[in-house]
Order: C-alpha cells, then sequence, then structure tokens
C-alpha cells in the first residue's frame, strides 16, 4: 500500500455527489450503504439496476424511455443498451440556456473569450440551421480539424443536435496522418481554423487541408475560422467559406433536436495508429453521455458552480470528456497552446486568475513541471482548486507526492486510467476516499473490472491483465467499415474470448484501489519475470539527471534485456557514476530483475500525439523490423536516433 496522502473530512463527504448518489441508492432499493466500496460491488453486481439509477441521477433527457437497461450484460460485444430509448446528445449538454459561463477560451498570449449558456446555445442554432439547410442529415460526418476553441465545441454541438456524427482531429497531425481518419470515414463537412500556435510560433493549416480536401472528395464545404489570422483567406481551399459567414443570420433560431436511438453513432475516435491506419472507433449517444454523466458528477464531483479545465487536443478523448461538463452546467475551461508558454508555471497562474476548481492533465506534464522546480502553492492562490485529475500515462509515486507538497495540501488526485477505445474510464477517482501514492482510487461504478492471471483468474494484490468482465454502455457501438464486425473483436476479445482485454497491465490492491504498470503489450519478461514499464519509468523519473525516458525489452541470447534509454538535461553526460546512479535506484526500490542491462543516451524519446510514448515502435527498430505508420508520432524524426546503435549488439 502507498502512503496515506489525503483523507476528506466527513463534512467534505458528505457533500459530495456521489454520497447523494449512494444515499439515492439506499432509498431506492433498501439497502444501508456508508462506503464506496460497498457502492462499487453492487453496482457491478446489479448492473440494470446501477444504470437505470445512474439514468435518473443523471437527469438524461429523452423523448422516448428505453423498454429494458441491457438485454445481457455478458454479451461481449454486443450487449445492446436502454432500448427503445430516444435522445439527443446534444439537448443533454445544452439544457442550460441562462447567463452562467457556458465556455471561456485562452489561447497563447490571448485575453480569456467567454461565453454563456444562452450565447452558446444561440450559435449552434444558427450552425445547425446552417447545416440543416445545406441537407446534412442523421448519421453524415462532420469532423473538425481545429484548436481547442469555442467554434470547435460549436461545431460539436450542432452536428450532434441533427443526428450527424462528430470526428476530429488536432491541427499538429500531418496531412498523411488527417487522411488516414477522415478519407476513411467520408465526412461531408470540415472544420478548421486558418492556424495555431504553439510555444510561441504560428502554423499555417490552410496549406494542408487544402491538400486534405483534394484527396477527400465526399467534402462539400469547408468552414475556416479566423485564428492566427483575423482574416484568412478561404477561397485558399476548396469550398472554403468563413465560419461566420456560413452561420444563418437569422435571430434567435430554435434547435430541432433530432431525437436518434440510444445506439445511434454520436463520436468517431481513432486509435494510436502506430502499427497501422488508425481503427475507427465509433461511440453510441447514450452510452457515452450517460459514462460521462456518470464520471463527471460522481467520481470528478463537478457542480454547477465549478469551473473545470483538462488540458487536451481535439485529437484526444479527454477532449470529448471536458466538453460533457456543459450536461452539469459547469464553466468549461479550454486552452489551447504549449503549457509552458513564456514560462513553466503559466497553467498554475491561469488557474488562478480563471479560479478553476477542477484542474486535469497529463502524468508528463505533472513530472515536467516537478523538474523545473515549479511550486504553484508558493507563488499563486489556489484556494479554489479541489481537484486535480490526471491521465495518459501512469502517476509515478514522486508525481502523488508533488502535487500534495507542492500545489495544495487540501484537494482530491484522482489519477485516472481508461481509453478511447471506451471513451471514458476503467478507473479513477473517489471523491468520499483516501488516496495514496501512486495508486488510483477505485475501479468506476458498473465496471467490473478485474486483473487477470495469464490464466484467465482474477488475482487481487497481484500484477495482471487489465479486462472487464461485464459489458458497459460506453463500449463501441462498432468499428467503421468493419461490416463482420472481426476488427472490433480481434481489438479487445481474442486474449480472453468473450472478455474485453484493455491491453493494460494492472494491480487490484486490497483495499480497492488500482496500479497501473503500463501497456501490456510493452510488459518486460526478462527470465519470464513480467514487469511492467512504468515501474521503471517510477524509478528514473525522480533522478534530477534525466528530463526522459523509454524502457523496452530486447531479444538477446534466448532471453529479454532490459534496455533503458534517457534523455538527459542540457550539458549532463551520461558518466559511470550516472549509469551506476541510475541503477542503485532502480534496484533499492524495486527489483535486482528490473535494473536494465544497458543505459544509453538518446537526443529524444519519440511520442504519439495524443502524448504517449511509443514502446512498440523503438522495439521495432532495434529488431530492425518495419514500423509501419510513421504519421501517428509527434516526432517521427526520433525513431531514427535508435537504429543500429552500437550499445545494442554488445
Amino acid at each position: 500500500m502507498g502512503r496515506l496522502l489525503w483523507q476528506p473530512s466527513k463534512s467534505r463527504i458528505e457533500n459530495t455527489n456521489m454520497y447523494q448518489f449512494m444515499q439515492a441508492v439506499n432509498e431506492r432499493f433498501h439497502k444501508r450503504f456508508s462506503t464506496y466500496n460497498e457502492l462499487y460491488q453492487w453496482s457491478v453486481e446489479n448492473i440494470p439496476d446501477f444504470w437505470s439509477a445512474m439514468w435518473d441521477y443523471g437527469d438524461v433527457i429523452h423523448s422516448v424511455p428505453y423498454a429494458r437497461v441491457v438485454d445481457d450484460a455478458t454479451k461481449m460485444p454486443g450487449a445492446t443498451w436502454f432500448e427503445g430509448a430516444r435522445l439527443n446528445f446534444a439537448e443533454n449538454l445544452l439544457r442550460y440556456r441562462d447567463d452562467h459561463v457556458a465556455l471561456s477560451f485562452k489561447g497563447e498570449g490571448r485575453e480569456t473569450i467567454h461565453l454563456t449558456y444562452r450565447q452558446l446555445y444561440d450559435q449552434v442554432a444558427r450552425m445547425a440551421k446552417s447545416l440543416r439547410e445545406m441537407g446534412i442529415q442523421p448519421g453524415d460526418r462532420v469532423a473538425g480539424f481545429m484548436p481547442n476553441m469555442i467554434e470547435t465545441v460549436v461545431s460539436m454541438l450542432a452536428a450532434t443536435s441533427m443526428g450527424a456524427i462528430w470526428s476530429s482531429c488536432s491541427p499538429d497531425f500531418g496531412i498523411k496522418g488527417v487522411l488516414d481518419r477522415f478519407g476513411q470515414i467520408t465526412p461531408r463537412v470540415l472544420v478548421t481554423a486558418n492556424g495555431y500556435t504553439y510555444g510561441g510560433k504560428k502554423f499555417d493549416s490552410l496549406g494542408q487541408i487544402a491538400e486534405v480536401v483534394k484527396a477527400i472528395p465526399s467534402i462539400e464545404e469547408v468552414l475556416v475560422v479566423p485564428y492566427t489570422d483575423s482574416q484568412p483567406d478561404p477561397s485558399r481551399v476548396p469550398h472554403g467559406v468563413l465560419f461566420h459567414d456560413f452561420l444563418c443570420r437569422e435571430e434567435g433560431p430554435a434547435i430541432d433536436f433530432e431525437q436518434v436511438p440510444s445506439n445511434h453513432p454520436v463520436y468517431i475516435m481513432y486509435s494510436s495508429g502506430t502499427t497501422g491506419v488508425p481503427k475507427c472507433i465509433v461511440h453510441g449517444v447514450a452510452g457515452t453521455l450517460i459514462q460521462h454523466i456518470k464520471e463527471l458528477k460522481l467520481h470528478s464531483d463537478v457542480k454547477r458552480e465549478d469551473t473545470v479545465f483538462y488540458f487536451t487536443t481535439c485529437g484526444w478523448m479527454m477532449w470529448n470528456w471536458l466538453v460533457s461538463s456543459l450536461a452539469l452546467g459547469a464553466r468549461v475551461f479550454l486552452y489551447d497552446g504549449s503549457p509552458f508558454f513564456r514560462r513553466p508555471e503559466s497553467l498554475w497562474q491561469m488557474a488562478e486568475e480563471e479560479k478553476i476548481s477542477i484542474f486535469g492533465t497529463s502524468a508528463k506534464y505533472l513530472a515536467a513541471v516537478e523538474k523545473a522546480n515549479v511550486k504553484p502553492r508558493e507563488t499563486f492562490d489556489l484556494s479554489p482548486l479541489k481537484a486535480v485529475l490526471s491521465t495518459g500515462s501512469p502517476l509515478s509515486v514522486e508525481s502523488f507526492e508533488y502535487v500534495y507538497r507542492e500545489i495544495k495540501e487540501d484537494l482530491v488526485l484522482s489519477s485516472i486510467s481508461g481509453g478511447t477505445d471506451i471513451i471514458s474510464c476503467f478507473a479513477l477517482g473517489n471523491p468520499m476516499g483516501p488516496v495514496y501514492a501512486g495508486e488510483l482510487q477505485c475501479r468506476g461504478l458498473g465496471m467490473r473490472v478485474e486483473a487477470y492471471s495469464p490464466e484467465g483468474k482474477p488475482v487481487i494484490g497481484e500484477k495482471g491483465e487489465l479486462v472487464c468482465t461485464a459489458a458497459a454502455p460506453s463500449m463501441p457501438i462498432c468499428f467503421w467499415n468493419d461490416p463482420d464486425g472481426s476488427k472490433y473483436r480481434g481489438a479487445y476479445f481474442e486474449l480472453f474470448p468473450g472478455i474485453w482485454s484493455h491491453g493494460d497491465y494492472i494491480e487490484i490492491t486490497q483495499q480497492g484501489g488500482v496500479i497501473i504498470y503500463g501497456r501490456s503489450d510493452a510488459t518486460l519478461n526478462p527470465g519470464g519475470v513480467r514487469i511492467g514499464t512504468a515501474e521503471i519509468y517510477r524509478q528514473v523519473e525522480n533522478i534530477p539527471e534525466i528530463l526522459d525516458s523509454l524502457v523496452i525489452g530486447q531479444d538477446w541470447e534466448n532471453d529479454v534485456r532490459v534496455l533503458l534509454f534517457v534523455k538527459l538535461r542540457e550539458g549532463i553526460a551520461l558518466t559511470n557514476d550516472l549509469v551506476k546512479k541510475i541503477k542503485d535506484t532502480i534496484r533499492t526500490n524495486t527489483s535486482p530483475r528490473h535494473v536494465p542491462a544497458k543505459v544509453i543516451a538518446v537526443e529524444d524519446i519519440p511520442y504519439t500525439i495524443s502524448g504517449k510514448k511509443v514502446e512498440l515502435a523503438v522495439r521495432k527498430i532495434i529488431h530492425n523490423e518495419e514500423v509501419k505508420n510513421r504519421d501517428a508520432l509527434a516526432n517521427p524524426e526520433a525513431l531514427e536516433l535508435y537504429r543500429n546503435l552500437p550499445d545494442l549488439r554488445e
């Protein structure tokens, strides 16, 4: 068990939405639950009852009620959720139409822009009317190649209000990366900003978009949002028109929310694409909505008075998750640009100025600000801050301790883990419960998550494969262009037939928490002992000379040897003393099996565009295998740094 870092007070517990939901369950089902673990166990043993209670507590707006919650929760894939219900995704996110601020947007070096719920409804209504007039139908695709800004949210809501399907990429994707995604789903409308900024530099988007439109003949209209230029030339793009010229001029139009079946597609998301063309993952209206409401309202304790921020791009599922906070009437804060623009503590200054109460980011960011010696609690007033959320990769014990030591003592640190695959989480925060260093607080309500041994048996207190042994409503309804479902089944159901296998290597602790050890397909196996790469990263990230690292296993003399690549601080050399320090740190805090056979200095660590280390691609490079899709990488040139290294032949 990790060190206890935080425990909520009794009054704080009783003020949470999770506690109120537990009381509602007690009353409705004649229970006497007083702890989260009791509530969780009931939720996975009584799946229809739980999701029925969640539907009501989440106040899901619908025009026709469901006939039953689920036909068979053991059927994976293929369980049918909320059969017979008709509803609209955007209607649920636009339930508030008052003068409370709905969206705030800040770009690098720009003043914050605010939009109220009333103004948001009006903009969505005007865009939806124009989309309808051009003939957009339910099921048509509307795509966004956009920064994380207000017009992106407006476009998504306008599309989904009429039953169209929204799909987005961030503008740092290359042309091939965009074509690999949008080329598969043939959108009729493409929304783009004229450019974006990152790290103080401006980047043009219209040149790329012109090439994309030429290659995707289905695109009939390209809506250009002015961003880096106040008066961009839309004629640079085929079918280009300025975004605000496209919106209808009618005063105060009403939105005709298209009522669709519960399994109607709302989003198309994409796998990372590091092993081939990205898979197009289709998510349904009801499943996405109710799962997001559950995770935001209960597990993140989002309330109307909250300001919710997540550092994300529109190419990451956390954007979709963040925007669903509108369904709870909160203020959603959007930021686009570098998290270190002008200075390392810039996001914490923003948190103070904007009174952010829920601050979401990545494990990589928290490790980076710790390395930069940022101490927000000494510089900024963070009194409104009640939660810090982290995802993207496992959060180290050191980062847990850093948050409580240097950011704020009295908050809930919710490390969360799930994925694009379920557009939500398997394990996440519990505002009623304690925080232990290195542990995610709990498995999500209604998510029957287990750690499986290689023999397919559930284990507690041991490492195993993350599986879900019952269906969940946010599991994909299908993959795009997968008529027989073979791609879908192959992605999750081959390791343990009929059981969702997620590809993460985890441990479920005795108190019900979860420790993430990294991707199971990148698990190291020296001498037949399974080691999660995150176990080594946790130790290396605490060594001040090292900026970043990457661990893989190399096939060597009929076994596997562990290789550790390190990116060092400027001016630091990989001396024998430093190598010894690294190995001693790993040996002391883990085991001799974890100690790398080789420590090798490299200039850069390759990442996907969504910020994940690409261990498998590096492993392929050092074994002289082909890496099929480099366009999924943010820095594909970094892969070449690992080719034909002399150290790998010794």
